[in-house]
């Protein structure tokens, strides 16, 4: 007997009656368990899963009815079909109370082998195509399972692509790209929405000295370091973005007063200008850089996001001109 092949219990307390059965459905295709009365019947049924069950009625421990009843309300077991086998087929009474116990069907003492054989067969393909259903719905939620895996990891890879395409792969800050958008989003909202803003242009002062100096190793950790800091330094809503070396751009909003924004700007400059312990090609370092920025406050007589980069950066290149390492606000 195969693992697959289907199981049919056979129920009855004559053992003349068992080998019967037994004779008479040995080359159905299915495996044959055989139990003498009703406890017997519900323990296997316990254990086993049954294509079909053929019960006798009139048994002494527990009839039939009760068998079927008790089977019925077991959630695992009140789909296996049972067929009563009885004496008192013609008893309509009986049979009434066997369909109200759970029963699909009769069979009638003496047992006709022609109709045996053929209810067992139709029952056993029922089994047959329900559990081929069984299995096809489980293929199928296996088939999903894998597709919504596939689609989790494409969506990831996807977003992988786009945070590459519009981050800084050093520093992972926003790069050129995303600061054009955001800037230019953030010119939007000030001309729809009255909303201030200012832009910063950052600029290191000595990091090709650092880079000289130490390797690139060193230089590429620096300018990682200053970025960190750069981020602490703003609020959430602000944008820190990598130009390109050692230039940085900060888009900062809500800002419509002076004093605040070149206080935050000057702290900015001072913890720029913090000593950097690096770990260069020949071992420790400490690196010491300062920062450059020009500063342009949004208003609406600004009609570009062009426009402000280039006010932005003529007030670097006056702090520049003037010693770096300081902070000066564009003239409107």
């Amino acid at each position: 007997m195969t693992g697959s092949m289907p199981k049919i219990l056979v129920v009855d307390d004559t053992h003349a009656n068992l080998v019967a059965m037994r004779h008479l459905l040995a080359d159905c295709g299915a495996e044959l368990v055989e139990a003498t009365g009703g406890n017997q019947a519900l323990s296997l049924c316990i254990d086993q899963d049954f294509a079909l069950i053929l019960l006798d009625v009139n048994m002494p421990d527990m009839d039939g009815f009760e068998v079927a009843a008790l089977l019925g309300e077991a959630e695992r077991l009140h789909d296996t079909p049972v067929i009563f086998v009885t004496a008192a087929y013609s008893d309509d009474i009986n049979r009434l109370k066997g369909y109200r116990s759970g029963a699909v069907d009769y069979i009638a003492k003496p047992i006709n082998d022609v109709i045996l054989r053929s209810k067992v067969r139709v029952f056993l393909e029922l089994h047959s195509a329900r559990m081929q259903l069984q299995h096809a719905l489980e293929e199928l939620s296996a088939r999903n399972q894998q597709l919504q895996t596939e689609i989790a990891e494409r969506q990831r890879i996807e977003a992988q692509v786009r945070h590459q395409a519009t981050h800084d792969m050093l520093t992972g800050l926003p790069n050129r790209v995303l600061f054009h958008d955001r800037l230019r989003a953030a010119v939007q909202r000030g001309i729809l929405q009255h909303a201030p803003f200012a832009l910063a242009l950052v600029d290191i002062d000595g990091f090709k000295a650092v880079n000289d100096t130490y390797g690139h190793p060193a230089g590429d950790a620096l300018l990682q370091a200053i970025s960190a800091r750069l981020v602490h330094q703003v609020r959430s809503d602000d944008t820190v973005a990598r130009l390109g070396g050692d230039e940085f751009a900060i888009i900062f909003t809500d800002a419509d007063e002076v004093p605040p924004l070149l206080q935050r700007c000057q702290g900015i400059c001072n913890v720029l200008a913090q000593p950097y312990p690096l770990q260069g090609e020949h071992g420790a370092l400490l690196a010491r850089v300062s920062a450059s920025i020009g500063i342009a406050l949004w208003n609406a007589s600004v009609d570009s996001d062009e426009a402000l980069i280039q006010a932005a950066d003529r007030a670097l290149y006056q702090v520049k001109e003037g010693g770096k390492n300081g902070c000066v606000l564009a003239s409107s």
